[in-house]
């Protein structure tokens, strides 16, 4: 075949381009000197009008339209500054053509080398380049890393919207759960263990009456292709940790709202769903089976027991109702309570059983009310707490243990309802929501602001185990310290220590987003969500510094790899960047990054600290110049071969292969490199924690997969030294702590590959 000449190459450009979409070539004939990514030469005003109009009429296409013909620009200009190098090339192709084969094939090689890949999001083509040194890259082979996670450290507690979750064994663990995991933590030995055969949310716990069994029951969720699955009761050993049996899959809808044991000798289980029933089962522990079903109410239903004195007999209470069931030759009939005289409160929010059979319940009005064991009608009103009665907690001898809401108070009651002795908790860890016996005089609080407080009446109550109240973004974790900090939309800032486990200090701002620390490891930096932020002295928790970009949302604070800059991404699409002196604790700005289509999501630096790479909420790719005054670099085939002092942007060459086929854009919340450079973690929006090798260039790479968040997971973060991965999940407000193990000589890439994705796949609550 006759070689094309550079002049012939030069005289098909027209042909080419008068190929192209009618729309492109309108838009390059009325701004072909323009970059498409943003419109970076109008004023912001201008844009921002422009931008309303658009997205009343259509804002996700548009967006994505504009992408694409920011792309389709950035190619031309490609193209433009190639076509001399091409020149070149085919010239030095046709002259030695006819001479030294060697040559000529090396000629041919060079112009097949592939210098970029496409990959694509929500049907957007992304132009990936790769960098020099990787010379053949259909040869790459991807492989999950040596590394693996082991569920280390479980912080929190789900007390904002469940009961009864609480109880202390005799082993000294307290058990309690939050997202898929019940944690069995020892209250002395500050240890905890794992129960983690759930596959979404664990929504309510009861204890066997042998004290070793447990069982706990879960949410429905939704699986990644939003397929619904079906949520269960598991039986398990709390010793061995191993699962008995597994009740009721496919028997129930939604979820699992309550459960209990019979106390004779825990053959039976009952189970309350969250269908607009209620439908309440009994099961035989044993084989597994249904004994006997009946619909409930339409109401909720907060709590269900046997009688403690006679297993036919079972009560439930909720919104507006006390009922009294007897099962008889497996079927149910109802007794509803009789309120007479008494008002009838609007929620009836637990029950206990006295020492004669009576029932004692507690309502929103603060009252307990005893009910008489055969007439189901009210035989005494006892006044208690100002507010809701939350909980009750019996005691041997026949005493009584009541919580309150709005007063806070735990009241001591003796058996006939005197009052003996009361305490109050403290303001910040909220209302009491359940209470567990310890020694008959050491008490377990859980709290509605997600805290467990262990205490006396006599020394008053002090936090074991603390965690956010609502959903979490900002993560980061100390250059040099095994600390780390989140915040959320709870206004709260927190301090964690990794290894002593547990809670250093909590202030209150405002919804925090995002965080990071200085290098010098004396400040960190929190975004916020009304734009402002703020820099936090480590060991005063004073705000040394303060400022506000724009009036949106803060989305990422990135401090450059020697502390002289830090770049502050917001939703208002723009990169503020700030000069930092005096220790981090005097920020000037510097410049501002204008480019971008859409809000920012993520940013890295450069090892050198000159330069940015930012991602956007339109799956943009974008490199800046900070030295040269926050110059957006045009062409980014230019950035291929740059090195980044950290990478959390999702989107970039080396972390292509974290994204499955047909992904959409949100799939993937943030992503983390490792400082050794061998692996990166992925948090997704299916519940789950990846973690791929390090660089990840290529589709379908494989992972190990770990479960534990019942929600979205929000972030992941490395500790300084690579020991621990933190992930943070989002409605869950569960913080989990990996322990990163490394692969030793006999172990293999497949066995770490089969063990770690030997579970089930996790729900999307």
């Amino acid at each position: 075949m006759k070689p094309i000449t550079p002049d012939e190459l030069v005289q098909l450009i027209p042909s080419i381009l008068w190929t192209m979409s009618p729309a492109i070539l309108t838009h390059l004939t009325v701004s072909s000197s323009d970059d498409a990514s943003a419109d970076g030469s109008a004023d912001f005003a201008d844009r921002a009008s422009m931008m309303e109009v658009r997205l009343q009429a259509q804002e996700d296409e548009i967006t994505l339209l504009k992408s694409s013909l920011a792309d389709a620009l950035r190619k031309l200009r490609l193209h433009d500054q190639l076509l001399p190098l091409l020149k070149q090339q085919l010239i030095r192709s046709n002259r030695n053509s006819s001479g030294n084969d060697k040559t000529s094939n090396l000629g041919r090689k060079t112009l097949s080398r592939r210098k970029s890949i496409k990959m694509f999001i929500r049907g957007r083509p992304i132009t990936m380049y790769i960098p020099s040194n990787i010379q053949n890259y259909e040869d790459l082979k991807m492989e999950p890393p040596f590394e693996r996670l082991e569920l280390d450290w479980v912080y929190g507690y789900r007390g904002r919207d469940c009961r009864d979750n609480l109880y202390f064994l005799p082993s000294g663990e307290a058990v309690f759960f939050i997202a898929c995991v019940v944690v069995l933590y020892h209250i002395n030995n500050r240890t905890q263990r794992h129960y983690d055969k759930h596959t979404d949310c664990v929504r309510c716990l009861t204890l066997h009456p042998d004290k070793v069994r447990m069982a706990s029951g879960q949410t429905a969720g939704v699986d990644k292709d939003g397929k619904p699955l079906h949520p269960c009761v598991h039986i398990w050993d709390s010793t061995t940790l191993v699962t008995l049996q597994q009740i009721g899959l496919g028997a129930f809808q939604r979820g699992v709202g309550c459960v209990a044991f019979s106390f004779d000798s825990g053959a039976f289980l009952c189970v309350i769903d969250d269908s607009n029933e209620h439908m309440l089962s009994v099961w035989d522990c044993n084989k597994g089976t249904r004994h006997a079903e009946v619909k409930n109410t339409n109401e909720a239903v907060f709590c269900v027991e046997f009688n403690s004195n006679d297993s036919t007999n079972i009560i439930t209470c909720g919104k507006s109702h006390v009922y009294f069931w007897t099962l008889s030759a497996g079927q149910f009939t109802k007794k509803q309570g009789i309120f007479g005289k008494y008002k009838k409160p609007k929620f009836i929010q637990c029950f206990v059983f006295s020492l004669t059979g009576d029932v004692l319940t507690g309502d929103s009005e603060g009252n307990i009310l005893t009910w008489g064991k055969s007439t189901f009608q009210i035989m005494r009103q006892t006044r208690a707490h100002e507010g809701s009665v939350f909980t009750l907690c019996s005691l041997q001898g026949g005493a009584v243990l009541s919580g309150g809401g709005k007063d806070r108070k735990i009241i001591r009651w003796s058996a006939d309802l005197a009052p003996e002795r009361e305490c109050e908790i403290p303001e910040n860890y909220g209302a009491v929501r359940t209470i567990s016996d310890v020694d008959g005089e050491e008490l377990l609080v859980g709290t509605t602001r997600n805290a467990i407080l262990r205490g006396t009446f006599s020394d008053g109550f002090v936090a074991i185990v603390q965690g956010h109240m609502d959903e979490m973004w900002g993560l980061a974790t100390h250059p040099s310290q095994n600390i780390f900090i989140t915040c959320g939309h709870d206004r709260q800032v927190c301090l964690w220590k990794t290894e002593e486990h547990k809670l250093d200090w909590c202030i209150t701002l405002e919804y925090g987003l995002c965080a990071d620390f200085c290098p010098n490891g004396s400040v960190v930096s929190v975004g916020l969500s009304t734009g402002r932020w703020m820099v936090l002295d480590l060991l005063t928790r004073e705000v040394v510094s303060e400022s506000i970009d724009g009036n949106e949302q803060l989305s990422v604070m990135r401090y450059s790899p020697d502390g002289s800059f830090l770049a502050v991404g917001s939703h208002d699409n723009f990169i503020y960047i700030y000069n930092v002196t005096e220790s981090g604790r005097r920020y000037t700005r510097f410049g501002k990054c204008n480019g971008h289509s859409s809000f920012i999501t993520h940013l890295d630096w450069s090892k050198d600290g000159k330069y940015i790479m930012s991602n956007s909420g339109d799956y943009e790719i974008l490199y800046w110049d900070v030295a040269a005054g926050c110059k957006l670099l045009r062409n980014r085939f230019e950035s291929k071969d740059r090195e980044w002092a950290s990478y959390t942007c999702v989107l970039g060459f080396h972390v292509m292969g974290v994204w499955l086929e047909g992904s959409d854009g949100t799939d993937i919340n943030a992503l983390c490199r490792s400082h050794s450079e061998r692996m990166v973690a992925v948090a997704d929006d299916f519940c789950k924690v990846h973690l791929f090798q390090y660089p990840c260039p290529k589709p379908k790479a494989p992972s190990h997969k770990y479960e534990g968040h019942g929600s979205h997971v929000t972030n992941v973060c490395f500790t300084h030294s690579d020991s621990h991965l933190l992930s943070m999940g989002g409605k869950d407000t569960c913080i989990l702590q990996w322990r990163v193990i490394r692969g030793g000589p006999g172990d293999s890439r497949e066995k770490l590959a089969s063990t770690s994705t030997s579970s089930p796949e996790p729900a999307t609550s």
